[in-house]
Formats: C-alpha cells, sequence, structure tokens
C-alpha cells in the first residue's frame, strides 16, 4: 500500500535511507527531527506513524527525551498511531510496546513493517468514523472493550527441541496459549482458531519450517500475522521477510524474544477487536463485538421469534448450553469464536455474563441436536488448550428441545437445569 503521510522520523544524526525508502513508497511529508525536538514534532502535526530511526545518542537524557514522546502519544486522540524503531539486537525498544525493528536491517523491511501496522491504523478509522455515522443518526453503538488486547490475545508455539517448555512458559505468562509438537497440529490450529502469533521453536527441519512459512505468505489471512523464529534458520528467515513483514528471527533466548514479540501480538489482536466491531457497526449492533456471535438482547427477542416459528410451522428446535469447569472470561471469549465458526449458518448463539454459551439449533429435533453438540464439545476440548490446563478445558453440555407444551422461559429452565446428554 502506498504510504501517505505526515510521517515523523526521529533520530539524533541524519537518517536518509529510512527518509529516502519512506519517500520511495509515497510518504509525503517525512518530518525529520531529533531526540530532544521529537515531543515538540510529534505535538505539531497528527502523524501516520512515528519511526524512531536510531536509538537516543544522549543516554543521560534517553529516558526523559522518551518519555515525552510517550506522554505526547497518548494525549493524542484518534486512531492508532504505530510507532516503528530500530534497536540494538540485545536491547531493550527506546518506548514501551513500541514495534521493534534492529539497526541491522535495511529500510526496506521499517517500510514493510510499517505498511502493516497502518492497516490497523486505516482499520481503526474505518471504525471510528463508522460509529461517528451511527450516533449522528440516532443509532445505538456498542462500545469498544477498553481492555488490553493482550487480555484477549492467543499465541501458537509451535516446537519440539530443548527450547519448547521455556518458551511455552514464557508466552503463557502473558498471553493465551496454544502448543503444537508438530507443523500439521500448528496448521490445524491457524485454520480453526483466531491466533494473534506464532513463535517457532527448535527440533523442525529447515524444509518443515520453509513448507509452514510459504504456506502462511501464500495466505492473505496470515499475511500480517507476527511470526517470531528462535535460534538458527536465519536463511530460511529471509526469504519470507519480503511477503512476511511481521517475522523475525531472534537468537538471544524466550525471555527476548518475548518481549519484542508481545507488541506485535497487542496490535494484531486489536486489529482482531477492530475488525468484530466493524462487523457489529455494520449489522447496527446485533452482533456483539466481543465474541462475533448474537448481541444477549438479539438473541433472546430472536429466540422468542424463533419457538414461535416452530410451533406454528410444527418444526424442531433444540438449545444446548455450554459451561466451562472453572472457565475464566478468556476462555469464555475463546470458546464464543470458536462456537462461531463451527456453526451452521441457519443456527444463532450468545454468550452469557456468567461466561456460559446458549446456542439454538433451528429445524433440530433432539437427535441431531445430540450430534452436533457431541461435535461441538469434541472440537471445543480439542482446541482450547492452555497453558495451566494441558488436557484441555473441560466443557459441560446440557441440551434440550421444543416440546409441544413449551415456551421460551419452560425451554431455557430445562436447558439450565437439564443433564448433559449422555
Amino acid at each position: 500500500m502506498a504510504l501517505q503521510g505526515p510521517f515523523v522520523v526521529v533520530a539524533d544524526h541524519p537518517a536518509p535511507d529510512v527518509v529516502e525508502a519512506l519517500q520511495m513508497a509515497g510518504a509525503f511529508p517525512v518530518i525529520e527531527t531529533n531526540w530532544a525536538d521529537a515531543a515538540a514534532a510529534l505535538g505539531s502535526v497528527e502523524p501516520e506513524a512515528l519511526v524512531l530511526a536510531e536509538p537516543c545518542g544522549d543516554p543521560a537524557r534517553s529516558k526523559e527525551y522518551a518519555h515525552a514522546l510517550e506522554e505526547c502519544l497518548i494525549a493524542k486522540s484518534g486512531a492508532f498511531t504505530p510507532v516503528i524503531a530500530r534497536s540494538h539486537e540485545d536491547g531493550a525498544a527506546a518506548l514501551p510496546d513500541v514495534l521493534a525493528v534492529s539497526a541491522s536491517v535495511p529500510p526496506s523491511r521499517i517500510v514493510q513493517r510499517l505498511a502493516a501496522a497502518l492497516r490497523i491504523r486505516t482499520l481503526h478509522n474505518t471504525v471510528l468514523r463508522r460509529a461517528e455515522t451511527l450516533i449522528a443518526c440516532g443509532e445505538t453503538v456498542p462500545e469498544m472493550p477498553d481492555c488490553d488486547p493482550l487480555e484477549e490475545a492467543t499465541v501458537l508455539v509451535a516446537g519440539r527441541g530443548r527450547s519448547y517448555p521455556e518458551l511455552a512458559v514464557a508466552v503463557g505468562e502473558c498471553v493465551g496459549l496454544v502448543g503444537a509438537l508438530s507443523i500439521e497440529s500448528a496448521a490445524r490450529a491457524l485454520n480453526a482458531r483466531d491466533i494473534d502469533g506464532l513463535v517457532i521453536g527448535d527440533g523442525f527441519g529447515p524444509r518443515i519450517v520453509e513448507a509452514l512459512l510459504m504456506a502462511l505468505a501464500e495466505d492473505a489471512r496470515f499475511r500480517d500475522l507476527p511470526i517470531a523464529m528462535l535460534g538458527g534458520q536465519q536463511d530460511v528467515a529471509e526469504k519470507f521477510y519480503a511477503q512476511l513483514p511481521n517475522l523475525d528471527r531472534v537468537a538471544e533466548g524466550p525471555d527476548l524474544l518475548v518481549a519484542r514479540f508481545l507488541p506485535f501480538v497487542r496490535v494484531h489482536a486489536f486489529g482482531q477487536r477492530l475488525a468484530r466491531m466493524l462487523k457489529s457497526l455494520d449489522a447496527k449492533g446485533v452482533i456483539d463485538p466481543n465474541t462475533g456471535l448474537l448481541a444477549n438482547e438479539v438473541f433472546w427477542r430472536d429466540l422468542n421469534r424463533a419457538v414461535d416459528d416452530a410451533e406454528k410451522r410444527g418444526v424442531g428446535l433444540s438449545i444446548a448450553r455450554f459451561s466451562f469447569e472453572n472457565g475464566d472470561r478468556r476462555i469464555s471469549l475463546d470458546a464464543a469464536r470458536l462456537l462461531g465458526r463451527l456453526m451452521r449458518q441457519v443456527d444463532f448463539a450468545c454468550r452469557e455474563a456468567d461466561n456460559s454459551i446458549f446456542a439454538v439449533f433451528t429445524e433440530t429435533d433432539l437427535r441431531a441436536a445430540h450430534v452436533i453438540t457431541r461435535r461441538i464439545a469434541a472440537l471445543l476440548k480439542n482446541a482450547m488448550l492452555a497453558a495451566e490446563r494441558p488436557n484441555g478445558v473441560e466443557t459441560a453440555v446440557t441440551l434440550a428441545t421444543l416440546k409441544p407444551t413449551d415456551n421460551v422461559d419452560t425451554l431455557i429452565a430445562r436447558v439450565v437445569g437439564g443433564v448433559a446428554p449422555g
């Protein structure tokens, strides 16, 4: 995508390579400033992005300058503003949560990574404009979740070498974790789940890793997926830098990998949140932006209609309740999003405040509903692996089907107090 400015480039020494690369990509205007004046320069414009072309050259005042920049970014309202920062391989980035690149990478990599981040900014702008339009028309707009996107993020860790346990622990302490001991398992998880980042550990041969990266590069769904490779196989990674802008290779160990990787995961999870929010806005609030399922009040309205329709037409209708033993909000959201992928177009569902999920299967008798719920429960158990639950998440399912004497209240009473299908 062509870059449209303004862009602020921060460096104490001239950075003609970065500026030229940005201009070649269509960026205009490009504002160059040093670290001492960076906050003032940032405050004078509404930049599309900020590029820290080199670490601060004044170690004594680097924290002061970085803090001023951070405060300026926080004060700005509006769409997400990406910050790309060159940093040393073994050093921390100048600002927290910046998208770090190695100081040795060519400027073209900075432009590629910037273009990927700007796609999130564009999506954010679209959501903000759509919400403003609906509010002006008197429509009720669902609220954007205000929690850290990392609280909802899921990272896939693939590996089977010595580093895998340490990687899994380091990632699992920060975000939701899906583990894969084979590339085949990793591929299945990528297709079945909402994955916000992929970590490739050791234990796989170059050809296997190359095949996985090629598959990701050829699929538009994974174009901007954050991917971190630990250790060797630098030649393999370099082949895909152009197609996968958020692919990085980190050789220093799991802790540094996670520290540099998490900001990319946060941005990707934020993008996923924006996509759900946009879908909700397009549906004028019918869809819950947290789960992608029906909003709670819409679900109950549609359930009443479905029960009336089933009684008039004499067709079947079944409802299932999925609950998760000791499940928290993250598990419930993860299950809801996965359930949305598994359900038929004619069915509908919602997530309740107690973290349970109701799913309605229209024109479905008890026998067919048993088959559907068993399949969904099995897929939830197999897919929803967490670091603290290596054997999966226990999913309890209760099921009820509409009887001639039923209304919505009696149907719900039976499914809430029912017995799991035998």
